[in-house]
């Protein structure tokens, strides 16, 4: 019954703006529409996305507090048992659970939005559902494996047994293990199905081995919970953009104000500050909007990570994320790069031949530390500003001894809540600080790549 009302408040709305196309950018439409959508898929996970098809529900309830023992159990570092009560807290790696991606939206480990999962193997072609064919459940472990897929973590893995066969099978707990491969050790997960372990395989990464990934037999090109969290803040930018451009055009003589004050202010100090000082008045129009965009899509990504309840994302934590960021800027940087530019890196003027020699080695490779800088400066701060304010938090379990002790649990939360409420104030002043410093960087290599010979060797060197 929800999940069917807020389906039809949705095709509501879509009717309005079919009828008034202008209403699409208006407020009360716009957050309608968003908040349908999301309660939607919501009812959707809770209604179909919670009850195997082969089970009662007392069987799930059953099946729940298997796995989720299970779970703590590995966290630990030890096998769960039934009947066991507690299992150690690990810190650790509950922090790098809450800041990892996921195929699988969670918002306070209570509601879980499936996404779309786009997975395709060599042997089998391509497989589209949504996550909740996997049932998830406590830290996104799926309850269900579909067309030989499970979800551990948030993650998606490939039961490798080729004599398995079953569409749907409920799964009963993971293992970890770790195993050696060419003198290393590397990390192995199991699912056990029907009371045996099947060993999976992860998804293919474009990291040649070297994070512990590398070609698998199947690759993984799904909606994930940092991609879903960039189209919803890209999409909230333009709404907020698009409304600041229409009260500029219907009321130009008048001082602004809300939504449009705040982008104006904000818009006008990069502009000034930035873009102007860095790359020069007569040149730095063509780079303006690369600039704002960078600006306002990481602070606007920054602060969406800050609030709790919308799944406690962490985009510009990814290196994926800031990686393709950092590329962009090194790819437009070095396209527009002039020949003063060029010379400075690989024959400098009025240098001695052997120190022009060594320096264009280092001045060489400076060009790919620079987005490597980049890239791990900010994905570097905003993940440890998460690890932190979720370590504060883990002071409670800590102290409490994951429930055992209640004097325990009280000393840790009384610890926890003024540490992580000023951690949470820290990483608000970080979002604005690191959307601001990628900016300023961004602007200052582009100004060094583009500037006229006539302007001084040393300030050109001053950039570098």
């Amino acid at each position: 019954m929800l999940f069917s009302f807020f389906w039809r408040k949705i095709l509501l709305t879509f009717a309005h703006v079919l009828q008034d196309p202008s209403k699409i950018m208006s407020q009360k439409h716009f957050f309608q529409f968003i908040f349908a959508l999301f309660i939607a898929f919501s009812a959707s996970a809770q209604e179909h996305g919670h009850a195997p098809e082969s089970h009662t529900a007392d069987t799930m309830v059953h099946a729940q507090g298997t796995v989720d023992h299970a779970e703590h159990a590995e966290a630990a570092g030890s096998h769960a048992e039934e009947g066991h009560a507690h299992a150690e807290y690990d810190p650790a790696g509950t922090a790098i659970h809450h800041i990892s991606d996921a195929n699988v939206y969670s918002i306070l480990d209570f509601v879980r939005i499936p996404l779309p999962m786009i997975l395709y193997a060599p042997t089998e072609g391509w497989d589209v559902f949504l996550s909740n064919k996997f049932h998830p459940g406590h830290h996104e472990d799926g309850h269900m494996a579909y067309k030989k897929y499970v979800m551990h973590h948030g993650s998606v893995f490939r039961i490798a047994d080729s004599a398995y066969t079953q569409e749907t099978a409920e799964v009963e707990g993971f293992t970890h293990k770790v195993e050696e491969k060419d003198g290393k050790p590397v990390d192995v997960y199991f699912a056990t199905i029907g009371g045996i372990e099947y060993k999976l395989d992860a998804r293919t990464t474009l990291d040649g081995g070297v994070l512990g990934g590398g070609v698998t037999p199947f690759q993984d090109y799904s909606i994930t919970k940092n991609v879903m969290s960039m189209i919803l803040v890209a999409l909230l930018l333009g709404f907020f953009f698009i409304k600041a451009s229409k009260a500029y055009k219907t009321n130009p003589d008048k001082s602004p104000k809300g939504v449009q004050n705040v982008l104006e202010t904000m818009f006008m100090y990069i502009r000034d500050e930035v873009a102007i000082p860095f790359i020069g008045k007569d040149k730095y129009m063509k780079y303006l909007p690369l600039l704002m965009s960078i600006f306002f899509f990481v602070l606007g990504l920054n602060l969406f990570g800050q609030v709790p309840f919308l799944g406690s994302v962490n985009v510009t934590g990814n290196l994926s994320v800031t990686m393709i960021i950092a590329l962009v800027v090194f790819v437009i940087v070095n396209i527009n790069g002039n020949k003063h530019y060029w010379q400075h890196i690989f024959w400098m003027p009025g240098v001695p031949v052997p120190v022009k020699i060594l320096l264009a080695g280092v001045e060489f490779m400076s060009l790919f530390i620079k987005p490597l800088t980049l890239m791990l400066r900010l994905a570097g701060n905003i993940s440890a500003g998460h690890i932190a304010i979720l370590s504060f938090i883990g002071l409670i379990f800590i102290f409490g001894k994951s429930g055992e002790s209640m004097s325990g649990g009280a000393i840790g939360t009384a610890m926890a809540i003024p540490l992580t409420l000023f951690m949470m104030a820290i990483e608000l002043i970080v979002a604005f600080v690191q959307a601001f410093v990628f900016t300023i960087l961004t602007a200052s290599y582009i100004g060094a790549a583009i500037e006229d010979a006539h302007h001084g060797d040393d300030h050109a060197h001053a950039h570098h």
